[in-house]
């Protein structure tokens, strides 16, 4: 699911029965669900304004439920339940009344929300009559409608008058936000920002989280202690992965700390859902994503013969289309020449467990590949101490690249040397080593000890006699 901006699904699956009940689950259109809620609850001969804002309540609280993963964040395998105590009321192949059927067509996909906020509505309603609510009243709004009120006026009647209509919102498949692959150190992207961003909202309920900062969508140190803690506190395996237990826990606990499934809801801001990083990279693409997506593609390929060799450019082009082409067939993914989520996760995965498997013997005296975890500031281990040494090396040959001391902790010297680095080869200066950073100065640090060292009866600058006297060798 891409949670920028709520999408009207094009299917929806209903549970017919409460939760937890042993029911059938059932999958239909999107409209064809909101008739047959409409059919259910309300009667076709109420006043058209009245019809009108019963349907964009019935719709946004749908939505809501499939926005939030209100069930799938807790297990569960549907959408929505047909039981009136939980959700709305739907009654399997039941009868569609022609005039309702009219209106659903013209406006299931708008929807009701908070301005300022991007989640549908969590739209409370109820009949007005045998049960009240602080929502709207379905035979209340009969009454506003016979006054003269419109479907709108009937809305902020209820609602407030904070709330907006939006209208032709895109319709989409909707697939599960998990991610296709596990998040762990050295992962970044988009679902990355979306997991810190909802620790640090969940860390204010439960101070025990630790907060991370910033938030950049770079699972680093920080991240991998949130998560820690997060587990802990919500009796999962404390691994500091993030698979599908997790996410959706983390899903399910964040909904809980906003209310995003009640009526005053703190709600979900741009910010919140704000993408930092390309959704996807494509023929004509350039930049540090495709020059990592080269990076990962080459390294790939030496184990790994069906994969073409790439030339590391920073421009996707028939070369880069093609190796992309080649990893997306060869580890069963659609075959696009496109680096999606799904193909950037699974090429990380992959990465990441060659580099993580080699041994010293296989890795050399050269630079190592980069370690699949992204280094910045408060970073530690052998990582560190590799990425100090080649910085240092670096520093032999470009005199702008500070020689530091090697200590195994990515302190504010380090940061300062990347942030010169990074200038220097002109990336953009974050003071964080992602995989472009690290073979940069990688390759250097293998031509510095290619220069340096020598097997025996190689001497740099030894002498060399000729008629028994002595010169510098050449």
């Amino acid at each position: 699911m891409d949670f920028i901006l709520p999408v009207i699904p094009e299917t929806i699956t209903v549970h017919l029965g409460a939760p937890n009940t042993n029911a059938r689950n059932v999958t239909v259109t999107f409209p064809d669900y909101i008739k047959n809620v409409a059919s259910s609850e309300i009667y076709p001969t109420w006043p058209e304004s009245a019809i009108r804002a019963n349907i964009y309540a019935q719709i946004s609280f749908a939505l809501n439920r499939i926005y939030t993963e209100y069930y799938r964040s807790a297990g569960y395998d549907f959408d929505i339940t047909n039981n009136t105590a939980f959700d709305q009321a739907f009654v399997y192949e039941r009868e569609i009344f022609e005039n309702i059927s009219r209106i659903v067509d013209e406006i299931f996909n708008s929807y009701i929300r908070r301005e300022g906020a991007i989640e549908p509505l969590y739209a409370l309603y109820c009949n007005g009559t045998t049960t009240t609510c602080n929502g709207l009243s379905q035979w209340g709004s009969v009454s506003l409608a016979n006054e003269g009120n419109g479907a709108f006026d009937i809305l902020q009647n209820y609602y407030g008058d904070t709330i907006e209509l939006v209208t032709n919102a895109p319709i989409e498949g909707i697939r599960p936000s998990v991610p296709g692959g596990f998040l762990r150190l050295g992962s970044i992207g988009n679902e990355v920002r979306f997991l810190q961003v909802r620790l640090n909202r969940i860390s204010a309920n439960y101070p025990a989280i630790p907060k991370i900062q910033p938030v950049d969508g770079i699972f680093g140190p920080e991240t991998e202690d949130a998560v820690r803690a997060f587990q802990r506190i919500f009796n999962l395996d404390v691994d500091g992965v993030v698979g599908p237990a997790t996410w959706y826990k983390v899903q399910f606990i964040f909904n809980a700390v906003k209310r995003l499934n009640e009526l005053e809801s703190e709600g979900i801001t741009l910010d919140d859902v704000s993408n930092q990083f390309p959704r996807t990279l494509e023929p004509g693409s350039s930049g540090i994503g495709v020059t990592t997506v080269q990076y990962y593609l080459r390294v790939i390929a030496t184990f790994n013969p069906l994969i073409p060799d790439v030339e590391l450019t920073g421009y996707y082009g028939d070369e880069t289309t093609e190796a992309v082409s080649a990893f997306q067939s060869v580890y069963g993914i659609p075959v696009t020449g496109i680096v999606d989520e799904e193909t950037w996760d699974s090429m990380f995965d992959v990465y990441y467990g060659l580099v993580s498997s080699l041994t010293e013997n296989e890795v050399g005296v050269v630079g190592i590949p980069f370690p699949g975890r992204y280094l910045r500031l408060g970073s530690a281990g052998d990582d560190v101490t590799a990425l100090q040494t080649y910085i240092n090396a670096a520093s032999q040959l470009y005199g702008q690249i500070p020689e530091i001391p090697v200590t195994g902790v990515f302190d504010e010297n380090t940061r300062d040397a990347m942030y010169a680095v990074q200038a220097l080869f002109d990336l953009p200066i974050s003071g964080v080593v992602g995989p472009v950073a690290w073979n940069i100065l990688s390759e250097i640090y293998s031509d510095v000890i290619s220069g340096e060292t020598y097997d025996e009866g190689q001497y740099p600058g030894s002498a060399a006699f000729e008629n028994g006297t002595e010169s510098e060798a050449i």
